[in-house]
């Protein structure tokens, strides 16, 4: 099946010659997950505990391609992935509505902002004036540390941008405004602890 992404490339997905199984290579200090997946892990456990009901919003796909090999079966040969238009998660928490998204970079010192697009900016103010909670959590994938930067901060950082400015955020002023999510087991990313103490 082949799969075209936003910014114009394709990946096909191809089957492997051995029918052995990949060895996934995992850390033992962080599991080898990603933001997402300590995040997934994570809404799961609020969900099971009845703590919180929020979900990541699936990527909307587009399909240009499809046999039907039968009359009662579909085959999808080719898809667009879509640029989404919102941010990747929302639900509800204690009756207040959450929306927000999640980035991680590679760099030591500094939050790219070019992680961000302007319509979640756009999406999250709208989400803000309603009343909603919006946030982003930012991870800093070398040395495992997450931070919940609640939308106020992250809208001077981008006009700050737009105006001309640093076109990121330094970790410095990440400290400073945001709020570090001490990682555990269970939950994983105990962003909804932070959220309590901001916005309760």
């Amino acid at each position: 099946m082949k799969f075209h992404y936003p910014n114009g490339k394709r990946y096909t997905e191809t089957k492997s010659s051995s029918n052995k199984p990949k060895v996934k290579q995992v850390s033992y200090s962080n599991r080898g997950m990603t933001l997402e997946e300590d995040i997934n892990e994570t809404n799961q456990y609020y969900l099971v505990h009845k703590t919180a009901v929020i979900h990541k919003k699936p990527t909307p796909v587009q399909i240009v391609d499809v046999h039907y090999p039968t009359r009662s079966a579909a085959v999808i040969k080719e898809a667009y992935f879509k640029q989404p238009s919102t941010t990747d998660y929302n639900g509800v928490y204690k009756s207040r509505y959450i929306d927000f998204e999640a980035k991680e970079t590679k760099n030591k010192t500094s939050f790219p902002l070019q992680n961000f697009h302007e319509h979640q900016i756009t999406h999250m103010e709208s989400v803000h004036m309603q009343d909603g909670i919006t946030f982003v959590l930012l991870r800093f994938s070398l040395t495992e540390e997450v931070f919940l930067l609640p939308f106020q901060a992250l809208k001077i950082f981008w006009e700050r941008m737009i105006n001309g400015g640093r076109k990121s955020i330094k970790k410095e002023e990440i400290e400073e405004k945001g709020y570090k999510i001490p990682l555990g087991l269970h939950p994983r990313v105990d962003y909804l602890k932070i959220v309590h103490q901001l916005y309760f």
